[in-house]
């Protein structure tokens, strides 16, 4: 398999680099990974090559896969406007790229992953939220939205899509967990809000797992992104973008999938706030109420203290076995 990456040395897409190596040396296969780059000096793992986004206008190269990561942290900054662009300008302007070396291409990839989040459905409380359900709009989903709509443009040159829409990722290296371990490791950790909110996570092992396996589907010919007839459906109390399972309406009768990358048994926030300690062996008696995160965060606090149940119905369809089915279990692989 020969794939190419943007967001390559990311939290995620090093991690997905790193096990397919693996997978692919230990089975004899043959692998070639790429990871787009803006600074072709920038470090990367034996095995890796690099291209930058000059070199990708230029090139002739063909890759079975395109995994297309790239995008600023959502949560890392207050979302100012100049912010809320940057979160914007950073998904849209690597996915253009992407699919003008797409446009060009002699031989098309065999599928496009494109990466969004669970942001996508607006926050919808502890509603149980699959593949197939709609979205409140707010600013999360209009991000989300526009970067998935981008990258369905692939479908325009006959590139099947698959959008996978991240939960919270589980792994000390970095996301959530990554910013709370100091906090929780000097005791002063604890709940968000009334700790009612729903959480939908997931490992990083099981993200990458789980994106190897709708990738090794798609190319052994056993994925369900086929042609497809995409009705769209709609409802009196939700908007909805997808068929009445997985499949998203598409220009064409190239089809594309979208996914949820969550574990099949989200928590509450008061549930992870103890399960964290616990691992951890610190106390979590702190919290913080809704109205000082507002104070602090301002819009961005919705992604503290406004909750979303997503499950992963179309990985579970599709015979996907997740490694961490609980939290804890989650957790204690890190020890």
């Amino acid at each position: 398999m020969n794939i190419l990456i943007s967001g390559g040395s990311g939290f995620l897409g090093s991690a997905f680099s790193r096990e397919l190596m693996t997978r692919y040396r230990a089975q004899n296969r043959e692998l070639h990974i790429t990871w787009l780059t803006r600074d072709s000096s920038q470090a990367h793992p034996d095995g890796v090559s690099m291209m930058t986004y000059d070199e990708l206008a230029k090139t002739d190269k063909s890759f079975d896969v395109v995994l297309n990561l790239a995008g600023a942290g959502i949560a890392d900054k207050r979302w100012s406007d100049a912010r809320k662009e940057q979160l914007l300008a950073s998904r849209v302007k690597p996915t253009e790229s992407l699919l003008e070396f797409i446009a060009r291409s002699s031989t098309k990839p065999k599928l496009l992953v494109s990466g969004s989040a669970i942001g996508w459905y607006g926050a919808q409380g502890d509603k149980p939220l699959t593949e197939s359900s709609g979205y409140e709009t707010d600013f999360s989903h209009k991000l989300c939205d526009e970067w998935e709509q981008l990258a369905l443009k692939a479908t325009e040159y006959g590139v099947p899509v698959a959008i996978v829409r991240t939960g919270v990722v589980i792994h000390p290296d970095g996301g959530m967990i990554g910013k709370l371990l100091l906090p929780f490791k000097m005791g002063v950790g604890g709940q968000l809000g009334d700790g009612k909110q729903i959480m939908s996570w997931v490992s990083r092992e099981d993200w990458v797992g789980a994106a190897i396996f709708i990738i090794e589907k798609h190319l052994a010919g056993k994925s369900h992104i086929q042609s497809t007839d995409t009705k769209q459906v709609t409802d009196s109390t939700s908007n909805s973008l997808t068929t009445n399972d997985n499949s998203l309406q598409t220009t064409n009768d190239t089809a594309a999938l979208v996914y949820n990358l969550t574990a099949p048994n989200p928590v509450t926030n008061h549930t992870f706030t103890k399960e964290l300690g616990s691992w951890l062996n610190r106390p979590t008696f702190f919290s913080l109420p809704s109205f000082f995160l507002k104070l602090i965060f301002g819009e961005m606090s919705t992604l503290l203290i406004d909750g979303q149940k997503v499950l992963p119905q179309a990985l579970l369809d599709a015979g996907y076995e997740f490694k961490h089915l609980t939290l804890q279990q989650a957790l204690e692989k890190q020890k």
